[in-house]
């Protein structure tokens, strides 16, 4: 994950290499790391979130969703680096896959752009994944979480859909329908994204765990909107996500059966006894 320090040239200081980027008094790190925002409409929240993001980020992505406003101008304004891509589908779904696809980075790193996300914390997602784990997901329930946007209802709905795919799948996650979360380039090799809407949290969540990689929840502090209103609709959303455990659930049984019932796993079973 990370290069091998290079033999100081003449005159430079034997423990500091030009391959390393500094992002903490602990920590430095070669790999590039890209951030994407999906965004509609947020121009009054981008100066908050940019004001958060660390300046060692090697590329922010904006994947603008047909903004009316002056998301993209904003955006240029605050970051003139900034990669804008035009989302041409609908959904944060297909708003983040379009962004991963423009991205140039060895990590990846989901922000929203309402604020609600603090950039300050993405060294604690880089600092988990130099570690060691595949994915980092932020969970506002773990020790040192916390959330000022999520009523009762919607909490207890993010609990029982947590609790089914911790069953259903052998997870232990402790917050499941959350949008900040960084992984490795790599893992989306690995998985398959191929739903549009705020589902895609989940679908990712449920699919690096039957691939197998490593995740390490890393306690993330959701605070509220700053302006404008939310797409997401508790009941309407929570429905959805639900469909994709089932779908999930349903094709790991057929994957299973296949297995079982495949002829060269007979012949190997052969073979072997």
């Amino acid at each position: 994950m990370s290069s091998v320090l290079r033999p100081p040239s003449s005159g430079q200081d034997p423990f500091i290499s030009t391959d390393y980027r500094p992002i903490s008094s602990h920590l430095a790190i070669t790999p590039p790391v890209s951030v994407v925002i999906p965004a509609m409409n947020e121009a009054e929240n981008l100066p908050y979130v940019f004001k958060t993001l660390p300046d060692w980020i090697h590329e922010v992505v904006l994947v603008d969703g047909n903004s009316t406003d002056d998301t993209v101008e904003v955006a240029r304004s605050l970051w003139p680096d900034v990669k804008v891509v035009e989302q041409r589908g609908k959904g944060k779904g297909d708003a983040l896959i379009t962004g991963f696809e423009a991205c140039t980075g060895d990590i990846i790193v989901m922000v929203d752009a309402d604020g609600s996300a603090d950039g300050n914390e993405i060294v604690s997602y880089v600092s988990a994944l130099v570690s060691g784990a595949d994915f980092a997901k932020g969970s506002r329930f773990a020790n040192g979480g916390g959330t000022d946007d999520m009523t009762f209802i919607r909490k207890l709905g993010n609990w029982a859909l947590c609790t089914v795919v911790n069953r259903k799948f052998g997870a232990r996650y402790t917050d499941l329908c959350y949008g900040y979360n960084a992984f490795w380039r790599h893992c989306l090799d690995k998985i398959e994204l191929d739903c549009t809407g705020f589902e895609v949290e989940t679908l990712m969540n449920i699919r690096v765990v039957k691939a197998g990689l490593k995740v390490q929840e890393i306690p993330s502090h959701e605070y509220l909107r700053i302006h404008g209103t939310s797409n997401l609709r508790a009941v309407r959303d929570g429905i959805r996500v639900l469909k994709v455990i089932l779908e999930e659930r349903s094709n790991r049984r057929e994957l299973r059966r296949q297995e079982h019932h495949s002829p060269m796993l007979d012949t190997v079973r052969g073979e072997v006894s």
